[in-house]
């Protein structure tokens, strides 16, 4: 071999792949956290491995090498969040925001009717985390506080459909807020032309209660299997619960027949704390946990997801329950998300680290009412598609 086949060969020596024995096994280990993972009915410490932006290995003493570890002891290790009900859409700073609190899938449920549709699903398209949309049967898209549904026809079921026409990659469903102050008598009628829109495509329908006009067994009478309550314990006139405070039977009935349930935290009118101890020692607990967040909520009794979450410690709900109305729960509820929701090896690799502190803490409902917790929930670390998620300053 003379000089220069040498200098070559040296050379392409040093730019050769390493070899497999010297490469590290994975992309990020997550090690020794507490995983909780509802899905595969997991609450035990563990390491995490990803590669190739999946869950590799859920382990014990995951010993092999890591391109990056996240130090997790003392930390829950759940999937990513999942909030069901958000106003994330309503611009392209709201997304981030969600993501820091460890959301890592997030529903706008109504911002757009057809008339403003495109811009929430253009943010939606260009969310860092996977974002999807509800066609608000009103035309119009929220309106508040003056209510979109005054003037039965901004519920226009062909504009509705071509809405969801335009932009099928990501709406998941329709939309209808039916309370007294959005819609009044015309609560019915929007609920049956939100359910013409979503038939063609085999959509579900949410719908917001609260003070309804109607009585709610005549709305519950007109939902799917797969449609969705949302400000589940809102108190007040035609709620879940008669003026005796019994839980109505067609509440339960409607559960029986796969209605799901959603807390729906919101800021206004939504829930107090009487009428969830109420439910709850009847035995209605909410099927998924949503914030109906936007980038305001920081400021309010919402905060952030886990910190929605936390209020149910408080009235014993065990938190691997809680876990899962914010993770596989919500992953069921919509086909986009039916791979998300779990941290079973092969499923993207969306993880929510979350501290679960000890303390004294107030909480809101959204009537100026407080409870003190000894618990709390707060979001630590964010894992999307196998990326560590760095914190904002």
């Amino acid at each position: 071999m003379n000089r220069r086949q040498m200098v070559c060969a040296t050379g392409a020596a040093l730019f050769a792949p390493i070899s497999r024995a010297h490469a590290a096994s994975y992309d990020l280990v997550i090690k020794g956290g507490r995983v909780i993972d509802p899905s595969a009915g997991l609450d035990a410490i563990r390491d995490v491995a990803i590669s190739g932006g999946r869950i590799a290995a859920v382990e014990a003493g995951i010993a092999a090498d890591a391109t990056e570890t996240i130090d997790a002891r003392g930390k829950i290790v759940a999937p990513g969040l999942i909030d069901i009900h958000t106003h994330a859409g309503r611009s392209k700073e709201g997304p981030p925001m969600c993501l820091q609190d460890g959301v890592t899938g997030w529903v706008d449920a109504g911002t757009g009717g057809a008339d403003n549709m495109d811009a929430v699903a253009a943010v939606a398209r260009g969310a860092p985390q996977i974002g999807r949309c509800l066609v608000n049967i009103a035309r119009t898209g929220v309106i508040a506080p003056g209510g979109e549904l005054h003037d039965i026809n901004a519920a226009n079921v062909a504009l509705a459909r071509g809405a969801i026409e335009r932009n099928r990659d990501v709406v998941v469903g329709v939309k209808a807020r039916l309370s007294d102050n959005v819609a009044g008598a015309n609560d019915l009628e929007a609920l049956r032309r939100a359910q013409e829109a979503a038939a063609p495509f085999n959509l579900p329908v949410m719908i917001h209660i609260g003070q309804n006009y109607s009585p709610l067994r005549a709305i519950l009478a007109l939902l799917k299997r797969g449609d969705i309550v949302t400000h589940m314990y809102a108190p007040g006139t035609n709620g879940i619960l008669d003026d005796k405070g019994i839980l109505l039977p067609e509440v339960m009935a409607a559960r029986r027949r796969g209605i799901i349930f959603d807390f729906g935290n919101g800021v206004a009118d939504h829930f107090d704390w009487d009428t969830v101890e109420k439910a709850t020692r009847q035995g209605l607990w909410p099927d998924t946990f949503s914030t109906d967040w936007n980038t305001a909520s920081k400021t309010s009794g919402v905060v952030d997801l886990p910190n929605v979450m936390s209020k149910f410690i408080m009235f014993g709900m065990p938190l691997s329950q809680i876990i899962a109305c914010a993770t596989v729960n919500a992953a069921r509820c919509f086909p986009s998300f039916d791979d998300r929701g779990t941290i079973n090896v092969g499923a993207p690799a969306d993880v929510a680290m979350l501290e679960l502190r000890d303390g004294s803490f107030e909480f809101l409902d959204n009537y100026k009412g407080t409870r003190t917790g000894r618990q709390r929930l707060f979001p630590a670390e964010t894992v999307l598609a196998g990326k560590h998620v760095p914190r904002a300053a």
